[in-house]
């Protein structure tokens, strides 16, 4: 199903490895300089700040520039306010959308591959899948985060917030969306979480 392989070369489609993640106003570890026995301390507001939460796609084509396409959801804490694209009710119409995008940003039929997450394979999602007839869909074996180069994507970007102490969520999201949009712009860096997977992505 690979770029060369016989799913996306009979389609002539796009291969998109998606994930979601999440992220708190709790800032992720990261290593930092200080002097020799004071030990940087940063204070930040965590508790009942609200959260981020993201959905993204690597999108791989032979001949073309990698993509990675995102959308971003979030939650204040305030009443009936959607909490992510995992709350149930919302999700599978979320990532329909998301998909409807992505459909129409590449223009061209899409294999997608993601995890075996519940909703991911519920009777609404296969409903709405079934719908799209420019979508075929794969999904990793069970426990194999390190095979998606979404996680990277993922990875780099919680990299990118350590030793930030942003004062609201909203200041959160603009960091988040700001490093996610650099990312876009870095088809060399989405090959390489491509390649970090260890995935063959061209025939022999």
């Amino acid at each position: 199903m690979a770029p060369g392989g016989k799913t996306v070369r009979d389609r002539d489609a796009w291969l998109c490895f998606a994930d979601e993640a999440g992220q708190l106003l709790r800032p992720p570890k990261a290593c930092t300089w200080s002097r020799r026995g004071r030990p940087p301390l940063v204070r930040v507001r965590a508790a009942g700040s609200g959260r981020i939460s993201l959905a993204g796609l690597v999108c791989q084509k032979a001949d073309q520039r990698t993509r990675l396409v995102f959308r971003m959801l979030v939650h204040h804490g305030r009443k009936g306010e959607k909490k992510g694209f995992r709350k149930k009710g919302f999700r599978e119409e979320d990532f329909a959308s998301l998909l409807d995008a992505v459909h129409q940003q590449l223009d061209g039929n899409i294999v997608l591959v993601w995890d075996n997450y519940s909703h991911h394979v519920d009777a609404a999602m296969r409903e709405l899948i079934g719908k799209r007839p420019w979508l075929t869909v794969f999904r990793f074996p069970t426990y194999t985060p390190d095979l998606n180069p979404a996680e990277g994507v993922w990875a780099h970007l919680k990299e990118s917030l350590g030793n930030l102490a942003p004062c609201s969520i909203d200041d959160l999201a603009g960091l988040v969306r700001t490093r996610l949009k650099r990312m876009q712009y870095r088809p060399d860096l989405l090959d390489g979480f491509i390649a970090e997977t260890g995935l063959t992505t061209t025939l022999p």
